[in-house]
């Protein structure tokens, strides 16, 4: 993530799930930084969405997803989604922003109804892809995913959107574009629209995971 001073809208605080609630109502998400000692919390001027009715898949991507073997669960092993997405390892990063302390704080959110994970098995039952976030009152922020086969990843977050989707949402915060998720189609809005955005959402009274 190319860091702007203008993103960080806070330092300092805790990881508790009150706190972590509170700063998702607003928007905000804390992201650690190596070599710096308080942690940052996030706004950025320019946020990366997700929007359903914008998503493109390729035919060969289509094609690949309608022969899968793969299978799909929903909060069936959030603690060891996040334990991956920390271990494995990501072209181009050097490390993880996953702490410790930050893998702690929303295992407890995952408890607490407020955290949320898409687990993708293969034939033999082993855990190969899968994708974690943050849903407050219908909102939800997807933090990181991982694969360790082909179009793991990818099955984990159209089954998370299809999740979504049925329960009446219709766009996910994934918070950074990437190239990944520019070529599915996500486009970039502005702080003020994504709060405007997020504010509307907050309003419509959606549930998609069970309490």
């Amino acid at each position: 993530m190319s860091i702007d001073a203008d993103d960080i809208v806070a330092v300092g605080g805790s990881l508790e799930p009150r706190v972590l609630v509170e700063a998702y109502r607003r928007g905000v998400f804390p992201w650690p930084i190596d070599g710096l000692d308080v942690l940052p919390w996030f706004c950025p001027k320019e946020r990366a969405i997700l929007d359903f009715s914008r998503i493109h898949l390729s035919r060969s991507l289509r094609r690949e997803l309608r022969k899968t073997p793969l299978r799909c669960t929903v909060d069936q092993g959030f603690d060891a989604v996040i334990e991956r997405c920390a271990e494995v390892p990501r072209p181009g990063q050097d490390g993880t922003w996953i702490t410790p302390e930050l893998m702690d704080a929303y295992k407890e959110m995952n408890r607490l109804g407020f955290a949320h994970s898409v687990e993708v098995w293969d034939e033999a039952g082993a855990l190969v892809g899968g994708i974690y976030g943050v849903c407050v009152e219908g909102y939800f922020s997807a933090e990181s995913m991982f694969h360790l086969t082909p179009n793991a990843s990818k099955v984990a977050l159209l089954y998370l959107v299809d999740h979504l989707g049925k329960a009446g949402c219709d766009w996910i915060d994934i918070q950074v574009m990437t190239p990944h998720m520019k070529a599915l189609g996500a486009i970039v809005l502005t702080r003020k629209q994504f709060l405007e955005r997020l504010a509307r959402t907050r309003t419509m009274g959606l549930r998609p995971f069970k309490p």
